[in-house]
């Protein structure tokens, strides 16, 4: 599959100035982000969109980020919201609770809830409190926002005591008490395990359905969820600029949702079964993106390139760790982990040179790991990335200024370096705009 765009999608482009050599010589190049912010927004500038900038029925925004560089892009406003809700609505597991009318509650990154905040406050030409109250974390009818802390971690009793009334709430205002419970993935274990711990759990109404869709998600997490909510817990896999692509059914099995769009993929590397996802989508009328490289990365179930074969979406291109034995990724070092113990709940690795390593870790019951768990930690990882490793347990990992974490210390020896951010010629929303992705 060459990955050329349909004569159908060649039309709806024609009138796009990035895209006018492409048509010329009647082939399409991977877009990479640095084309897409070279000569923003001009390069996009059409009468249509201008028109629509003019209405306020398209916006810019950002992209979210996690150690890798942010994107300016233009979309309609609430299109990654939009099409979580289609989504939603649709979900074989999660119809129901759409059907319904369940709440949904959000529990993730600090920056979403300040942008639902901030997009109030604007509404009544007021600036957003240091603090938002209940009010300003709405963002619709049906959907709030929890989170008012950077790191989850840091998250005090008073914290956790008025979160779980805002979830009892939401589930009171349904006749069966059934809710939607949203999240990044790790901010909910965060929450499961301080509820606990402080004898709050007999609190924590249990939810119609888990969704998590804001970062990866590391098996041992995903277990420890499934441990401690008996209902459907389903991965949304998407981004800012495309909205969602794959969903999980509740087994774990990923399942394509691509209207509006096509996939191929591309091996990172000549051999290497980890492969760039690359996205040709008109879904958002106002940037299509033709052979779009999205930065993400995915494993098929027999290493081929077959998009209908991806069974694990296992971190960012731009993250990936050049070892001896080829590229790794997340979900590498993720698999590593979890196969040795279920005991480990967050970790991050730390290149030394020449050829060594540190795995730091915490764990869900804060306890150490044993000497024996440690060595086979150490040995997992060392096999996997052709270092020396050693393995320290922390009680704490700090979250990134993005609320989300990495998996390799900041700009490691040995890594990727993130690419610079994108100039541009206008003034973007500061934040990202809410509804879940990478």
């Amino acid at each position: 599959m060459n990955g050329q765009p349909t004569a159908d999608v060649v039309d709806r482009i024609k009138d796009i100035p990035l895209y006018r050599t492409s048509i010329e010589r009647g082939h399409f190049p991977i877009l990479e982000k640095p084309e897409i912010a070279r000569g923003f927004p001009d390069n996009w500038m059409t009468s249509h969109l201008s028109a629509a900038l003019a209405a306020g029925e398209a916006e810019f925004v950002l992209s979210t980020g996690t150690n890798h560089a942010r994107m300016q892009i233009i979309r309609p406003p609430y299109f990654l919201l939009k099409s979580y809700y289609r989504l939603w609505s649709e979900h074989p597991d999660l119809a129901d609770t759409w059907r319904e009318g369940c709440n949904r509650v959000s529990l993730t990154t600090v920056l979403a809830t300040e942008h639902v905040a901030r997009v109030n406050a604007r509404k009544r030409g007021e600036e957003p409190a240091a603090e938002p109250d209940l009010r300003d974390r709405r963002l619709d009818d049906r959907t709030v926002y929890l989170n008012l802390r950077l790191d989850p971690d840091h998250w005090q009793r008073a914290d956790v005591e008025r979160m779980l009334a805002e979830i009892r709430d939401a589930a009171r205002a349904h006749p069966h008490g059934r809710y939607l419970l949203d999240c990044s993935s790790s901010h909910l274990a965060h929450l499961v395990r301080k509820a606990r711990v402080w004898g709050l759990w007999e609190g924590f109404p249990p939810p119609a359905a888990v969704v998590h869709a804001y970062e990866y998600t590391p098996a041992n997490v995903a277990r420890y969820l499934r441990e401690h909510f008996d209902c459907p817990i389903v991965d949304l896999f998407g981004s800012t600029e495309l909205g969602y692509l794959y969903y999980s059914d509740r087994g774990g099995d990923y399942r394509p949702y691509l209207h509006d769009m096509s996939v191929e993929l591309l091996p990172v590397a000549p051999g290497s079964t980890i492969h760039s996802l690359i996205v040709t989508s008109v879904r958002n009328p106002f940037m299509p993106l033709v052979r779009y490289r999205s930065g993400d990365c995915v494993r098929t179930a027999d290493g081929s390139t077959d998009p209908e074969r991806i069974t694990r979406f296992c971190g960012r291109e731009k993250e990936l760790l050049a070892t001896p034995r080829g590229p790794r990724a997340q979900g590498d070092l993720d698999e590593a982990v979890s196969a040795v113990t279920s005991r480990v709940f967050l970790t991050r690795l730390h290149l030394e040179e020449p050829d060594g390593a540190v795995l730091r870790c915490t764990t869900f019951d804060a306890s150490p790991l044993t000497p024996a768990e440690s060595e086979a930690l150490a040995d997992a990882v060392g096999e996997l990335i052709g270092r020396r490793c050693g393995v320290e347990h922390h009680d704490h990992l700090p979250v990134g200024a993005s609320g989300k974490y990495a998996w390799l210390a900041a700009s490691p020896t040995g890594a990727t370096n993130p690419a610079p951010s994108p100039t541009s010629t206008s003034t973007p929303s500061p934040s990202p705009s809410p509804g879940g992705a990478r």
